[in-house]
């Protein structure tokens, strides 16, 4: 099922979302739904706060960044076969140097601004399965990781930013908000009335 993506100002995007047990209620279909929420808007990682849910899950399926000619054939392959779901991630470590990409979010439509990342990480957490895991990435999987996992500590990529560029979207930002924005996807408004 299709879910409403929730937009920048609810207050869910700001909770710092609690860890689940394998018993959570319908987890199964949450990251179904999750994953088909993510697809029909085109993403390449969907967070649970951004469907209302302030839980540490998160899905993510870098195959749409596959297709670009500035990766090499082996970063090519490497996307192409990512799809991975993270439950009660905790990230490790960051390391390496910091690299800008432009980098834009399912809950803020419209808006996208070069974002300065470590190369390298270090996660722990639980597959669909509750298996347990400790992994390393590197380049873009390891930066779509960094912004869903920002998701579930209530950090939006806009914070990451200038206070000068906060400044110059603060309009896009209010207009998220009072539901001016019109992505081809479902939102839910945080403003917007009879919502």
């Amino acid at each position: 099922m299709i879910l409403p993506i929730y937009g920048y100002g609810d207050p869910v995007l700001r909770k710092v979302s609690n860890p689940i047990s394998a018993d959570y209620p319908n987890l199964n279909e949450i990251i179904i739904n999750m994953y088909d929420t993510m697809y029909n808007a085109y993403g390449v990682g969907l967070a649970a706060p951004q469907i209302g849910l302030a839980i540490r899950l998160f899905v993510i399926d870098t195959e749409p960044f596959s297709d670009s000619d500035d990766l090499t054939k082996e970063e090519q392959d490497q996307l192409k076969g990512f799809k991975q779901t993270f439950i009660n991630a905790i990230i490790l470590k960051e390391e390496g140097d910091e690299w800008g990409f432009n980098e834009g979010c399912l809950s803020i439509p419209d808006v996208r601004e070069d974002v300065y990342r470590k190369e390298k990480i270090t996660i722990e957490y639980y597959d669909e399965n509750f298996n347990k895991k400790t992994e390393v990435f590197d380049g873009l999987i390891a930066r779509v990781i960094q912004h869903e996992y920002d998701h579930i500590e209530g950090i939006l990529f806009t914070d990451l930013i200038s206070t000068l560029k906060r400044t110059l979207i603060k309009k896009k930002l209010q207009n998220i908000m009072d539901g001016k924005a019109r992505p081809d996807y479902k939102m839910r408004f945080h403003n917007k009335k009879g919502r």
